[in-house]
């Protein structure tokens, strides 16, 4: 009878190292979602923080773009007019104006390159 005692403690202690594996291995994958969750949860707010800097950036350049068109718009009427008026490319408020008309542009297109750059 001890050889047939024997039997099944062997299959017992066999038993609990198999169930005591598998908790190791239960372990282990819950610890590995539990550090795939946190790291998909970190990329997805870094993604959400890019595209809100995106969004940010487009609207500041269209809001730049839009300031520009209104300041330019009235001193292109203003220069027109001058013309019209019989105005010469030598008077200073022609040359002025159209001063202004070049530079006004070619700040916002500056600006919009540096912003364009520093974000590559």
């Amino acid at each position: 009878m001890t050889a047939h005692a024997g039997k099944p403690a062997d299959s017992d202690a066999d038993s609990l190292r198999g169930l005591a594996a598998r908790l190791d291995d239960a372990d282990r994958d819950r610890q590995v979602a539990f550090d795939t969750q946190r790291v998909v949860m970190a990329s997805m707010g870094v993604m959400k923080d890019q595209k809100a800097h995106r969004t940010r950036s487009r609207s500041l350049a269209l809001a730049a773009t839009l300031v520009v068109l209104l300041i330019l718009g009235p001193l292109v009427w203003m220069a027109m007019d001058h013309f019209f008026a019989g105005g010469h490319m030598g008077d200073l408020t022609t040359e002025l104006i159209l001063w202004a008309c070049i530079l006004c542009p070619a700040l916002l297109a500056a600006a919009l390159v540096a912003g364009w750059l520093r974000n590559r």
